[in-house]
């Protein structure tokens, strides 16, 4: 019983993965493009993401910045959390706690950066919708990754910015399937900086 119920995890997992890899693949594709054309021109990118989603901001700059699976020179990347730029860690005034993203934005942020947006399961986030707005504000093209009901996210991206769904409701399937896309995002970036290697 145990097994199975563990089991069922794998399954349901390589079953979602397996529906989605036509579909995501293009909007993944054209985020590695949009990241491409900005790290080259001199950009950088800005990530961020609320609660477990931050993990994922973090762990797509540190790939960029550091290494993703092969050696290369480092990129500009960094991600953005409250405890970013805050002297003595003190807690955000009164009335901006939601305007902490957007605030280290409009800071970081010029013409011509990418800011990338873990949305997860956070259809209705003010502080993510204050920061893809800000973004825009700054002229920048913005990469969001959502999962279950994308709510109003669609009415705020542009016309330059790339949408990932993930259409599962479900918390752990949605991780998932943002680190899978993470780690295609960074391979493919990797592969137009450094040219094709075959995958191990």
């Amino acid at each position: 019983m145990l097994e199975a119920r563990i089991q069922h995890h794998f399954f349901e997992t390589a079953d979602l993965l397996y529906q989605v890899a036509e579909s995501l693949s293009r909007p993944i594709a054209e985020a590695a493009q949009a990241a491409v054309g900005c790290l080259t021109a001199g950009g950088k990118l800005l990530a961020c993401g609320q609660g477990a989603d931050a993990d994922l901001a973090a762990a797509l700059c540190g790939a960029l910045t550091l290494r993703f699976e092969r050696e290369r020179p480092p990129l500009a990347a960094l991600a953005l959390g409250p405890g970013l730029g805050r002297p003595l860690a003190l807690p955000p005034a009164p009335g901006h706690g939601e305007d902490v993203f957007a605030a280290q934005l409009r800071a970081l942020g010029h013409p011509g950066d990418l800011l990338v947006v873990f949305a997860g399961l956070y259809s209705d986030d003010p502080a993510l919708r204050a920061v893809v707005q800000a973004a825009h504000q700054q002229e920048m093209s913005v990469v969001l990754f959502t999962g279950g009901d994308p709510g109003a996210w669609p009415d705020l991206l542009a016309e330059t910015d790339v949408w990932v769904p993930v259409a599962t409701a479900r918390p752990a399937r949605v991780r998932e399937l943002h680190l899978m896309a993470t780690h295609a995002l960074c391979d493919a970036i990797d592969m137009q900086l450094l040219g094709e290697e075959s995958p191990s």
